[in-house]
């Protein structure tokens, strides 16, 4: 699967099983290594960085911002359809606290 096919079926996903999430698609033309999407539920917000695999290479950056910026501000993760089940569960989480 293309990173961008799961891209766009995570984010349907989102929406569905997290009501009231804003999912929207980062430019990272913008930003170098900014996250994919970002996550707007109430007064919170949460940044994905997808990857079409576990071992997919990562762009310069990406590790910083998800683990180093918005990983310590609020939840940031990788997901990629190995882990996007723990994923889904572990925003579920952020968003009720």
């Amino acid at each position: 699967m293309l990173e961008s096919e799961f891209q766009r079926k995570l984010k349907k996903r989102i929406e569905t099983e997290i009501p009231g999430s804003y999912v929207f698609k980062q430019d990272s033309k913008q930003v170098q290594g900014i996250a994919d999407l970002i996550i707007i539920n109430g007064p919170k917000y949460a940044m994905l960085e997808c990857k079409k695999s576990a071992n997919a290479h990562h762009q310069p950056n990406q590790d910083y911002y998800v683990n180093d910026v918005f990983g310590k501000m609020s939840y940031a993760s990788f997901v990629y359809p190995e882990n996007e089940d723990k994923v889904i569960e572990e925003l579920k989480g952020w968003f009720k606290e």
